[in-house]
């Protein structure tokens, strides 16, 4: 479904992003891992089109992908972000925030009580403001938002560390659902080994702009990573857990 080859990604004097290279299969769910700054979300925006400081190639569904995309990949690919309360226009209500993509791509507003339904969302809230929504609830709109045009792909950067502990595995076990349910092909992003180990089956640690290690999340829970990065936030995973 995905493949990037020998990204690179500068921005001035910065080298953001050295050399990735990944492929995700269809359906599959596929972790980038590592500290801030390691390059793993711009790699993400880079493949959301958000970037186009970039060489290398990318592909989706075998089709290279140049610096401007057109609607068909914005409606096939659809992003996620860490902070809900800024991706969601303040002055708008629920209604218009999910109304907007249709209107985008030529939908019916009918599909927005669907929309709410599939993330656990009342009725009543589609005409309220995101301020008068919790930071779980907010984030649910985002997926919500990211999921009505019905993508093929959803890129998820950090979708849960800006939530409270108690609300981040409800948010999790959801994305879960959704991903399974549609039959989805994810990319997720985060510093979290235990967040990307829940809803990934491989990732791929990052360190200083580059991939230095793939491998399946079995390896990982048996602590046979072959990177000493990679151990390092493992062991720094399981330290915050215990």
């Amino acid at each position: 479904m995905i493949r990037v080859d020998a990204l690179d990604v500068r921005f001035g004097a910065v080298h953001a992003v050295r050399g990735a290279s990944f492929a995700v299969a269809p359906g599959e769910s596929f972790g980038l891992v590592g500290e801030s700054g390691s390059g793993k979300s711009t790699v993400l925006r880079a493949l959301a089109g958000l970037v186009d400081a970039w060489t290398g190639s990318m592909a989706l569904q075998g089709r290279a992908l140049g610096r401007r995309r057109d609607r068909t990949f914005f409606r096939s690919v659809q992003m996620v972000f860490q902070d809900p309360y800024g991706s969601l226009h303040p002055r708008q209500t629920v209604d218009r925030i999910l109304a907007e993509p249709l209107a985008i791509h030529g939908l019916p507003d009918s599909r927005i009580p669907r929309a709410l339904e599939e993330v656990s969302l009342p009725a009543a809230i589609r005409f309220r403001y995101p301020h008068q929504l919790s930071g779980g609830q907010r984030q649910r709109v985002a997926i919500a938002r990211a999921l009505i045009a019905d993508p093929a792909v959803l890129l998820l950067d950090e979708p849960t560390s800006a939530l409270d502990v108690s609300v981040q595995a409800e948010v999790l076990n959801l994305l879960a659902d959704l991903r399974a349910a549609r039959q989805l092909t994810c990319i997720l992003v985060s510093h979290n080994l235990a967040v990307v180990a829940h809803l990934c089956g491989r990732l791929a640690v990052m360190q200083g702009g580059r991939i230095v290690e793939t491998l399946d999340t079995p390896t990982l829970r048996a602590g046979q990573a072959a990177h000493p990065h990679t151990r390092e936030l493992f062991a720094l995973s399981r330290d915050l857990e215990a």
